[in-house]
């Protein structure tokens, strides 16, 4: 550990020692804590980012020509882009067959916003059981694992915001019933909070450097430091499939994706993404678009609004690629990235309010923002892929995300969305769901991964006996 004199010389030559104003307050404990914090803090680069970031308000690297990007259409027979989904389906089988697939999730959220106490993993979606969100997805890998015979492991990201509640839960829960060394959890990194106007690190306290994690952006680098890398390079595993903690309908290991991922000419099998229409411009998720020549996310406020609403022959937006956080990733492109000392994604930058305590050592929670935040995003990396492809899925079958208390993409929504992919599959299978005159489900209804992984197996569940759906009445609730 760094004496404080070496930790205040290293502070002085960025610019940042007021970190230690409160020095001769702490005790021997505390300022122990507080120096260890900065210690691991990349303070070298402090200037630069806060040149680029800060003072500058730079969001991301510069413009160019956009163009919208292609993508395998959700029916493979479309006049857009025909493609053998039995091909891919048998591809992807064979990987999860061979053990080659593991699930990663990026859960370092609090559910703050939701109006919970705790990760935001543990929140209660089940559209009838109020099953929390982490049950959702050790089911999904449960099921999969079943179906294939073989293990499917899976990586929790967390933060240091919740890490050790996230272990707790699983630890009360037995894992949700998956085998405790088929989970690994690691800490995502943390970055400072700046002061937006003049670039100070902020205190949370005396002995506390206020800091937030540094985005989905930063799981490359800790999947290697924690070791997760060569966990899956010991077990086979090839390929990750890759979701974030919100949203309840993911499809944790679709072997469809996965195949076309690991198989389709035109993929290196290195990054590839999910995408669903966007519903109208003004929807507020990032596209993919083809920036000079370079696939990448376009942010939805960076998009001009001229493209944002133009429209093709068919009718469609023509940047329709609405990016929904679902992507499979290649172990061997992780590791070649992680082990560049050269890598590195860039920052986002965000404003917000940040608690702090002011020169004189009093709290103050602000009323305007006044902090800015700098995170990563996992989705920058692709443009760093010899050759990745976009997937096309539909919004009910797999994108139910809970992110506010109320309105739009609300835990409301998402049960609605929820109910009314089951009552597909019934549908699909032939049973009755009651449906009022607008088409609407008149019923929640809730169908687990465990009894059905997709339309098809639970179509076999019904014609062989093992579940029955004749009991579905108006205004009833019914999990299967």
């Amino acid at each position: 550990m760094p004496s404080i004199d070496a930790t205040r010389d290293r502070l002085a030559r960025v610019g940042q020692d007021h970190l230690l104003a409160f020095a001769g307050e702490l005790s021997p404990a505390q300022l122990t804590r507080l120096c260890a914090q900065i210690d691991a803090l990349d303070l070298e680069r402090v200037p630069a980012w806060v040149d680029k970031y800060v003072r500058s308000g730079a969001t991301r690297a510069g413009g160019g020509a956009i163009e919208p990007a292609q993508y395998f259409p959700v029916d493979p027979d479309a006049r857009r882009r025909p493609w053998d989904r039995g091909a891919a389906l048998g591809a992807g089988e064979a990987l999860l067959r061979a053990g080659k697939v593991a699930c990663f999730t990026v859960a370092g959220g609090q559910g703050s916003r939701l109006g919970y106490d705790g990760p935001k993993g543990c929140y209660p979606v089940g559209a009838v059981t109020d099953k929390p969100l982490f049950r959702v997805f050790a089911e999904g890998i449960l099921a999969t694992s079943r179906r294939y015979d073989a293990p499917v492991p899976w990586y929790v990201m967390t933060s240091p915001l919740n890490h050790d509640a996230t272990v707790a839960f699983f630890k009360t829960h037995d894992h949700f019933g998956l085998p405790e060394p088929d989970v690994m959890f690691f800490q995502q990194g943390a970055m400072p909070s700046f002061d937006m106007a003049t670039g100070r690190i902020l205190l949370a306290d005396k002995d506390s450097v206020a800091t937030n994690p540094d985005g989905h952006g930063g799981a490359i680098r800790a999947l290697a430091k924690s070791g997760a890398i060569e966990d899956m390079q010991r077990r086979g595993v090839e390929h990750v499939s890759y979701f974030q903690v919100d949203n309840p309908s993911v499809r944790v290991a679709d072997p469809v994706f996965l195949g076309l991922h690991a198989s389709a000419p035109d993929s290196s099998g290195e990054f590839s993404s999910k995408m669903v229409p966007k519903t109208d411009p003004d929807e507020k998720v990032g596209v993919f678009g083809v920036v000079d020549g370079t696939l990448q996310v376009v942010e939805y406020s960076d998009l001009p609004r001229e493209l944002a609403t133009q429209k093709g022959e068919d009718g469609r937006l023509k940047f329709l690629c609405g990016n929904v956080a679902i992507h499979a990733v290649g172990v061997a492109f992780l590791e070649k990235l992680a082990g560049d000392p050269d890598f590195e994604l860039p920052f986002h930058r965000a404003v917000k309010k940040v608690a702090q305590v002011d020169a004189s050592g009093a709290r103050v929670d602000p009323g305007e923002p006044n902090a800015v935040k700098l995170e990563k995003f996992i989705f920058d990396a692709i443009g760093l892929a010899k050759s990745s492809i976009i997937v096309e899925t539909d919004r009910v079958e797999e994108f139910a995300p809970v992110k506010n208390a109320q309105g739009t993409d609300s835990v409301q929504t998402s049960k609605a969305l929820q109910t009314e992919r089951a009552a597909r599959w019934l549908e699909r299978a032939g049973a009755r769901v009651p449906r009022d005159a607008h088409g609407v489900c008149e019923c929640l209804l809730e169908i687990s991964p465990l009894t059905a992984l997709d339309a098809e197996q639970l179509g076999e569940r019904l014609a062989s006996g093992k579940v029955n759906a004749d009991h579905i009445r108006a205004g009833q609730q019914v999990s299967l």
